[in-house]
C-alpha cells in the first residue's frame, strides 16, 4: 500500500472519530449546566482537541527538520532566517529603554507587580521590533513595485 494511501485513510478516520464526538457532544447537551454526561462529552471533545493538536504540532516539526536536514538549502535558508530574526532583535533591544512608561493608571500596574523595568524592557524591544519589521516590508513593497515598472 502507498504511503498516499495510508495517510488518506488515517485522515478519514481521524475525521469520523471527530465527527463522531461532535455529533455525540451535541446530542447529550442539555440546559442543565450540572449534567455530568454533557460535561463529559465536552472534556472528552476538548481532551480529543488537545491531542490532535499535539500530534499535528509534533509532526509538523518533524517533517520541517528532516526536510531542514536532509536539503542544504533548505537549511540555509532557515539559518539565514534565525540570523535575520537574531539581528532584529539585537537591535530592537538595543534601541530600547527600561524606563517605566507614564499613562494614567500605571501605578496600579507597578505596585501588583505586573510591570517591572525588565517587563517595559521588553515591551519596548518588541514595540521596536514590530517597528523594524513594517519598514522593511513597506520598503520591499516600493523596491518590487519600483523595480517591475523599470523591466
Amino acid at each position: 500500500m502507498k504511503l498516499d494511501k495510508v495517510l488518506t485513510i488515517m485522515l478519514w478516520v481521524l475525521l469520523a472519530v471527530s465527527a463522531f464526538l461532535v455529533v455525540s457532544m451535541m446530542a447529550n447537551i442539555s440546559e442543565n449546566d450540572a449534567d455530568p454526561t454533557m460535561n463529559a462529552w465536552i472534556n472528552t471533545n476538548i481532551t480529543w482537541s488537545y491531542l490532535l493538536l499535539g500530534i499535528s504540532a509534533v509532526v509538523a516539526i518533524v517533517f520541517a527538520l528532516l526536510h531542514t536536514f536532509t536539503d542544504k538549502d533548505a537549511a540555509k535558508k532557515g539559518l539565514m532566517a534565525l540570523v535575520f530574526a537574531g539581528v532584529v532583535l539585537a537591535i530592537s533591544y538595543a534601541l530600547s529603554t527600561d524606563a517605566l512608561p507614564e499613562f494614567y493608571g500605571v501605578e496600579k500596574f507597578i505596585a501588583d507587580g505586573s510591570l517591572t523595568n525588565s517587563i517595559s524592557k521588553w515591551i519596548d524591544t518588541t514595540l521596536y521590533a514590530t517597528y523594524i519589521l513594517l519598514l522593511l516590508a513597506i520598503v520591499a513593497t516600493v523596491v518590487s513595485s519600483v523595480s517591475r515598472v523599470f523591466k
